[in-house]
């Protein structure tokens, strides 16, 4: 956007309300499924692999999507694409109750995904549809949110739009969980679902159309994300940290976390294996959530937003070798706290300081290009955590290397940028 067209703090709150409306209920309808899927390997008849697969499917489509979705938001404007998108996502969780209830049979054993089922590809289907739709979904929250800021107020209303998005997932997550253990995995995707048609109904009646969209952009393909770096390399290392944390968060500790409770036998009065992995993710992504709103705000107020990162780093490592060390309930609680505040941290800082970076014509191109790289991570989390516990490494070591990715981050991205006269002089600029 341009600096003389601004808005005011009541439009601004206006616009922020209305696209965390409709986040909110598809980020619910994300977290109610996901203490479910990584133990769908014996109910679906399939192997590691495939089940990995069926993490990473929404992952993918969306890794695809990003960038035409982000050409397409800069040329029509943010409601419709939006509006679509939350839509889209609300066919997976039906996708998963018919994936339940299709005979059972096996097509055979494919190279390196082992066997192949058709409930197993009803999944992977129902997790493309999702990917699809949650491209439009995260980009145009993006672009709304940034159009209508300054650099001097953009990093506690990105804040604020984090936050709200970070309170529907952890609702999701504690309420998956629970229905999968007192009810059936059908109850809980059927949860799901409706929540996600909710999320579209929602954004229908109350998005408004901030941004008509430019008439000159270009449109925009996967291929073409070295070009758009060239223009923006601080994008590149903004884009690492992404990346890292979307695979430890989204990939490992959503694909694994489970499967870690089951391992170690840790319980908590009558839930059992996906019930506590619901609840422990909650407790994370809560804390996630508190900060982002609590380090919006701080990023406004001092002279480079990259120091925040620092100490977001050095919490997630911490939270890693925790879990590593001590398996037992309590530090498992302790270590999510750790890694839900230092990516509550990082995570808005690093997507205020791209919008205080990018004309306000590119932001669907750059948020698309930021979320790539998030999903680049995403997709191959999955697809590595399940077989890193359970075949590669074992679960200690899959956390202490965990730990250590995280930890460079340090050198890849927070050193970088503190070193960069662009990102301080544009944080300056804000005070």
């Amino acid at each position: 956007m341009t600096e003389d067209e601004t808005y005011t703090t009541g439009e601004i709150r206006t616009v922020a309300l209305a696209v965390i409306a409709g986040i909110f209920f598809g980020g619910v309808a994300t977290g109610v499924a996901f203490p479910t899927l990584p133990l769908l390997d014996e109910t679906l008849l399939i192997g590691a692999v495939m089940l990995s697969l069926i993490l990473s499917a929404n992952r993918i489509a969306r890794l695809f999507m990003n960038t035409p979705a982000g050409a397409i938001i800069d040329r029509v404007g943010a409601r419709k694409p939006m509006i679509i998108g939350l839509f889209t996502q609300a066919f997976a969780p039906f996708g998963y109750v018919i994936g339940l209830y299709v005979p059972e049979y096996v097509f055979g054993t494919a190279p390196v995904l082992g066997e192949v089922s058709l409930a197993g590809l009803v999944f992977v289907f129902s997790r493309l549809f999702w990917g699809v739709g949650s491209a439009f979904v995260f980009i145009g929250a993006f672009a709304t949110i940034t159009y209508v800021t300054t650099s001097s107020n953009r990093g506690r209303w990105i804040g604020y739009m984090r936050g709200g998005q970070s309170l529907g997932f952890p609702t999701g997550l504690i309420l998956g969980g629970v229905l999968t253990d007192i009810a059936s995995m059908e109850v809980a995707f059927l949860g799901a679902g409706i929540l996600a048609l909710l999320a579209g109904i929602v954004a229908t009646l109350v998005l408004p159309d901030v941004h008509a969209g430019a008439t000159d952009t270009q449109s925009a393909k996967l291929r073409q994300i070295p070009a758009l770096l060239r223009g923006q390399p601080t994008v590149l290392l903004i884009g690492f940290g992404n990346f890292t944390v979307r695979f430890l968060w989204g990939g490992i500790i959503l694909s694994t976390l489970a499967r870690y409770a089951s391992v170690h036998g840790l319980e908590l009065t009558v839930l059992e294996a996906a019930g506590i992995s619901g609840v422990v993710m909650g407790v994370g992504v809560l804390t996630m959530g508190a900060t982002t709103v609590i380090t919006g705000h701080v990023s406004d107020l001092i002279s480079d937003r990259t120091l925040l990162t620092v100490p977001a780093f050095l919490s997630m490592t911490a939270g890693f070798l925790l879990i590593a060390y001590v398996p037992t309930l309590e530090a498992l609680f302790s270590a999510l706290v750790l890694i839900g505040a230092g990516m509550g941290a990082a995570a808005p800082a690093m997507l205020a300081i791209l919008g205080d970076l990018t004309p306000g014509d590119e932001l669907g191109r750059m948020g698309g290009v930021y979320q790539v790289m998030g999903d680049i991570g995403l997709s191959l989390g999955p697809l590595i955590a399940i077989p890193a516990v359970d075949i590669w490494f074992g679960y200690q070591w899959t956390y202490v290397l965990c730990a250590a990715l995280v930890f460079s981050c340090l050198l890849v991205v927070s050193l970088p940028l503190l070193r960069n006269p662009e990102v301080t002089t544009t944080a300056v600029r804000a005070d």
